[in-house]
């Protein structure tokens, strides 16, 4: 026990409670501090208390604030320029009637089920001859816009011979021709057909995805800012690793984002409910393919990983001919930084996702019982992010792979290319043959493919050559290649160079662009196979022997949905006054518009003793402002017309 000592001045004063002597001052203790700082905390405590206690109040109070703050902002944008503020009024349109839409589903959906439930019984009841009708319908309807249509340009009829084609093989090589569900076969093709139409021939449907073609366009723009304080402005503008590679993680990020907040389970939730009731097909094939058009093959595959071990022998070939059949939205971005269209970019990745499904159900039809017809059955895996931070870091984080494997495969594939060339171009030496290359060979072997989706004969040799890259090395190569050609062409540069072509027309290479896009290259079953065997190695056997079947029909898909694009194109926008045109331009350089322009003047020179002679649209202008145009045109691009009378 502890002795306490008293001295004498201490006697007087006593011993407190605690055996302190009296009239000290006691030292803080960990209780009076805490006390002290909760009657500090109390009013932030009470406030904390309040707002828990209205917690739905005050949160429609910030949003009724932060709505109206954002309607303030809207008419305001609106008001001073209408046409600057015409993507937010898009946008905020669309979320409008997904708001909309949400609100009265959760409100009104069951009356609104319960009140057309007798419209229902009596569709059902009378389905069986109504299909029937609509089957017909509907073809008869695409028949009679094909028949007018067609009248018009003679090209498309290749076209649609070559679809015809296509289909037909695939349906030759069907392992089962009398299991196949022309329902499913019916439907797909008919909505990538619907689709192709809205998207490249309706007027609404063409300007909506340009316009969302060039706001990804500028939306990519931003990658230059990251890049550009990591590696530098001079790198990015000579290096294509620094300039198309960051745009992979950049997007890559914002797809992570858009995951995790839910937008991206979102609509591949409704476009494979779409697919599934169009096409009978099962959830989980057709939640993969819809996944497809905005994920690349392995990551669709997470989407779906809880349900590959039940899946079916026709199911698992349908995911795997999903993920041949369309490209990433992170590789997309690169190949719009290379100058690639973006709207038919997104147009082709967006009607393969039906065509895929019905080619892969025309090759492999379904034979077994399936455990996943029903909807609810299924979920979509939200991820592990706690918040949009850790979203987005993931998301760059993953890129990190697929980046280094691409730039992997490029120095790879490119320089395998040219040691096969150099290979070749000594073996053709040896037989006479000079400039003997891949690309020959393909350009050669590959013209009756090219020919049938509806390029020229004079553009069918590069295009084949393009489609021979695309599936013996892979399609980033191939999008490489369409960009210099296309750049060659709006530069204006001629167009032939002795007896080669140096670019396509636009036509052609809208057809190319539909063509390349999907990853079906043989370098990508490795990556198909190693991502399914690492989820499900117990059926690898399986996989190997499904997996080629898959890679040519989703290079088949990816054939047919060029076949439509040529099928539909047309020409856009309005003809160029050339003499006008040259009033303005600048003739010391050369452009697409500029080759065209000389081309037609080319063709309207005669020649005569001594003077030349123009006719229409030139006739009616000055006769040596005409003349000038012509020396001009003459320095840049040689023609008959260029030599002296």
């Amino acid at each position: 026990m502890q002795e306490i000592k008293i001295s004498p001045g201490e006697t007087e004063k006593g011993l407190d409670a605690e055996g302190n002597p009296e009239g000290t001052e006691k030292p803080p203790s960990e209780g009076d501090s805490s006390a002290f700082l909760a009657r500090i905390c109390s009013p932030v405590t009470t406030v904390c208390g309040v707002c828990r206690s209205h917690y739905e109040l005050l949160r429609k109070i910030f949003l009724g604030l932060l709505g109206a703050a954002f309607l303030a902002f809207f008419i305001a944008a609106c008001w001073l320029n209408f046409q600057q503020a015409l993507a937010l009024v898009i946008l905020t349109c669309l979320a409008l009637l997904l708001v909309t839409c949400s609100f009265v589903q959760d409100q009104w959906g069951a009356q609104i089920t319960q009140s057309l439930s007798p419209v229902g019984r009596c569709f059902q009841s009378s389905w069986r001859w109504l299909k029937w009708v609509l089957y017909l319908l509907i073809p008869a309807s695409i028949a009679i816009f094909l028949v007018l249509d067609l009248s018009q340009r003679k090209e498309q009829f290749v076209s649609l011979g070559g679809f015809i084609v296509l289909v037909l093989g695939l349906f030759l090589c069907s392992r089962q021709h009398n299991a196949v569900s022309w329902r499913t076969v019916f439907w797909g093709l008919t909505l990538e057909f619907l689709l192709g139409i809205f998207i490249i021939r309706t007027e609404p449907g063409f300007v909506i995805f340009q316009w969302l073609g060039k706001q990804i366009t500028i939306f990519l723009n931003y990658t230059r800012a990251g890049s550009s304080f990591v590696f530098g402005i001079k790198l990015i503008e000579e290096s294509f690793a620094f300039l198309a590679l960051p745009i992979i993680v950049f997007f890559s990020c914002v797809t992570s984002i858009l995951y995790y907040l839910g937008v991206i389970p979102w609509v591949v939730f409704k476009i494979s409910w779409l697919l599934q009731m169009t096409m009978n097909t099962t959830t989980v094939e057709s939640l993969s393919v819809a996944g497809n058009v905005f994920l690349g093959m392995t990551e669709a595959l997470v989407l779906i990983h809880p349900y590959l071990p039940e899946l079916t022998s026709s199911e698992i070939h349908a995911v795997m001919t999903g993920g041949f059949a369309t490209i990433a939205g992170s590789v997309l971005g690169a190949y719009v930084s290379f100058g690639i269209d973006a709207a038919s970019l997104i147009a082709a990745s967006v009607m393969a996702a039906p065509c895929a499904l019905a080619m892969a159900k025309l090759v492999y039809p379904e034979v077994e019982q399936s455990k996943f017809w029903n909807m609810e059955s299924v979920k979509i895996s939200s991820g592990e992010e706690q918040n949009i931070l850790e979203a987005a870091s993931n998301g760059a984080s993953i890129s990190v792979g697929i980046v280094g494997s691409i730039a992997a495969n490029l120095i790879a594939f490119l320089a395998l290319l040219a040691f096969v060339n150099a290979i070749l171009a000594w073996l053709g030496n040896m037989v006479n043959v000079p400039g003997l290359s891949f690309e020959m060979i393909c350009s050669y072997v590959l013209v009756p493919l090219a020919v049938l989706l509806g390029a020229s004969w004079e553009d069918a040799p590069v295009v084949a050559e393009l489609l021979g890259i695309k599936f013996f090395l892979n399609e980033f190569v191939a999008y490489q290649h369409l960009s210099t050609y296309k750049k060659r062409r709006l530069d204006g540069l001629p167009e032939w160079a002795g007896a080669r072509k140096q670019w396509i027309s636009m036509r052609s290479e809208t057809i190319t662009t539909f063509a390349l896009c999907g990853f079906a290259n043989l370098g990508s079953t490795g990556i198909m196979l190693g991502a399914l065997t690492s989820l499900l190695p117990q059926r690898k056997s399986e996989f190997s022997n499904i997996i080629l079947s898959a890679l040519l029909t989703g290079a088949f898909v990816s054939l047919i949905n060029a076949c439509i694009a040529g099928i539909l194109y047309v020409p856009r926008g309005a003809m160029i006054d050339c003499p006008a045109f040259f009033q303005t331009a600048n003739l010391n350089s050369t452009s697409y518009s500029i080759y065209l322009c000389c081309t037609s003047l080319f063709a309207s020179t005669s020649k005569r003793t001594n003077s030349y002679a123009f006719s229409s649209p030139w006739q009616s202008q000055d006769v040596n402002t005409t003349v000038t145009y012509l020396r001009q045109c003459c320095q840049h691009y040689d023609a008959p017309a260029c030599r002296n009378p």
